[in-house]
């Protein structure tokens, strides 16, 4: 998933955006990409939950 952070979003409010995907939709932080007008491109991945198996 690619989330698109304009310039004018403060990092407050781009860190609790960025939260709020983690917690509800179980993504995790894969790149940001910080471009010199200011703006922010964020690449989140799916989290991957491991299961052992159990004998």
């Amino acid at each position: 998933m690619d989330v698109y952070i304009p310039r004018g979003i403060s990092r407050e409010a781009a860190r609790q955006l960025l939260t709020e995907h983690a917690e509800y939709g179980q993504w995790e932080l894969a790149r940001v990409r910080k471009y010199s007008d200011g703006s922010r491109h964020v690449r989140l991945r799916r989290k991957i939950i491991r299961v052992r198996r159990t004998l």
